[in-house]
């Protein structure tokens, strides 16, 4: 028995080892995310940031990814990368910005993958891409899986609706159909479509969005008359 419990206290022991010696990167991790999340949260307040404090948190998640490369904080980053790319306080040179992004575009590969069931991350995804090389077929697959991926979310619609407007071209027309299901699902469950009307900021975009819900009865005159109201 007295060998049993030395047994027992060694394993004990071990483990109590083990789980330091596991828990340390991802305590180390999380503080160096903590540190930047004042400047995320700028971000997601919609203000704008300045290059110090955009550097010392990218610095920040840098570290925190260093010890613990875990999917979330890749996706913190990319985030961070976006905000700086388009919310400083200044322009800041393409060249800095085509960079952000390009960086940005890896950690959403590598989160993604980590972490795939998320709405907002691939629709970042696929903003990213638009802004790197513009309308693509590149663009429509992280479309698609953000819309797959979280297709009730009403706040990520307006943005959707721009990034499927602007990709037009790059769809098949399989994927205009799978489209179109969840515009017409969207469009029954908004009571206010303003929004519609101010996502259409080219020529076409009148006649695309007309074709998405080609298929819905009434929708036509429906939209007639919110144009009407949003733009008189």
């Amino acid at each position: 028995m007295p060998v049993v419990s030395w047994l027992l206290r060694g394993l004990l022991g071990l483990g109590c080892a083990a789980l330091g010696y596991f828990a340390w990167p991802v305590a180390v991790g999380a503080w160096y995310a903590q540190k930047a999340d004042l400047v995320i949260n700028r971000l997601r307040d919609g203000k704008s940031i300045n290059l110090p404090d955009a550097l010392a948190a990218i610095g920040d998640f840098d570290r925190a990814i260093g010890a613990n490369p875990s999917a979330g904080y890749h996706l913190d980053r990319s985030e961070l990368l976006v905000g700086a790319s388009t919310n400083l306080n200044w322009a800041a040179p393409d060249s800095q910005r085509e960079q952000w992004l390009h960086m940005a575009e890896a950690d959403l590969e590598t989160g993604l993958a980590g972490a795939p069931a998320r709405g907002v991350a691939w629709l970042r995804f696929a903003a990213v891409r638009l802004a790197l090389d513009g309308p693509s077929p590149r663009v429509v697959g992280p479309l698609l899986m953000s819309i797959e991926t979280a297709p009730v979310m009403p706040r990520l619609w307006p943005a959707r609706l721009e990034l499927i407007l602007r990709t037009w071209n790059s769809f098949t027309d399989a994927e205009r159909a799978r489209i179109a299901a969840y515009v017409v699902m969207t469009w029954e469950a908004s009571s206010d479509r303003r929004w519609f009307v101010s996502a259409m900021s080219q020529a076409a975009d009148e006649l695309y969005l007309r074709m998405l819900l080609a298929d819905l009865p009434g929708a036509q005159e429906e939209l007639s008359t919110w144009i009407g109201l949003v733009r008189r």
